[in-house]
């Protein structure tokens, strides 16, 4: 692939933005940013980019759930720009389907000579599916878009197994609305926006379905107000 490559950089930083955009164009690169984590899915996801380069630390949804959900569904390469250095986050970047990490602050050149390999090793590689999230009685299996309580499917729509996937790997943690909506919409939620309660309902009413012992599943996937949703199962 040649210098003609589009790519994409997703980062809140509107300065580095421009200034790698500046370097990379002198190279023969176009280069388009966009500064939110709904916004860098959304973009990631439209098939006009070649690479992205993408930031951790982004409003509504982080580095890493982007990734998560532009692995679901495309293998567009990408880089991780983040100033978290530890580890555990290459770890976790690689796991999730990153094809290169680099640390800021960074040098132009080195960032030009990873896209470069990036891009001439990024042809033809299937798309990375996250193996299978269990929680208690709960399994999601992401090749398959379902879930299963204690082996019986759900029975789940593909975007309701995206509310309960985000939910079940954030178990124990408020997940806001504006990060569930992003995920499902790449967007933020609007004030009066009731799809996601419906979501929410109904994958309440399947579980209680496939598992007659939960009396009420509105105590495994609680409802935050205000904020948002919050998974009750124990890793």
């Amino acid at each position: 692939m040649g210098d003609t490559a589009a790519i994409l950089m997703v980062d809140d930083d509107v300065e580095l933005c421009a200034l790698v955009r500046e370097y990379l164009q002198g190279h023969g690169y176009r280069m388009s940013a966009v500064h939110d984590g709904a916004a860098g899915l959304r973009s990631a996801l439209d098939g006009q980019h070649q690479l992205v380069l993408l930031d951790v630390m982004l409003p509504v949804l982080d580095g890493f759930e982007v990734l998560r959900q532009l692995r679901h569904r495309s293998d567009v390469p990408v880089i991780m720009l983040t100033a978290r250095a530890e580890e555990q986050d290459r770890v976790r970047g690689f796991g999730d389907g990153v094809d290169d990490y680099l640390v800021k602050p960074f040098a132009a050149a080195e960032l030009l000579g990873r896209i470069r390999a990036v891009l001439r090793r990024s042809t033809g590689v299937p798309p990375l599916t996250a193996g299978p999230t269990r929680l208690g009685e709960l399994t999601l299996d992401g090749r398959a878009r379902e879930a299963y309580w204690n082996g019986v499917a759900l029975g789940l729509t593909s975007t309701e197994f995206a509310v309960l996937d985000v939910l079940a790997r954030a178990a124990g943690r408020v997940v806001s609305r504006d990060e569930l909506t992003a995920v499902l919409h790449q967007r933020e939620a609007t004030p009066f926006e009731r799809a996601l309660d419906v979501h929410v309902s109904h994958l309440r009413r399947k579980i209680e379905t496939a598992a007659p012992s939960v009396e009420d599943a509105a105590s495994l996937i609680r409802t935050v107000r205000g904020v948002g949703y919050l998974c009750a199962l124990e890793r």
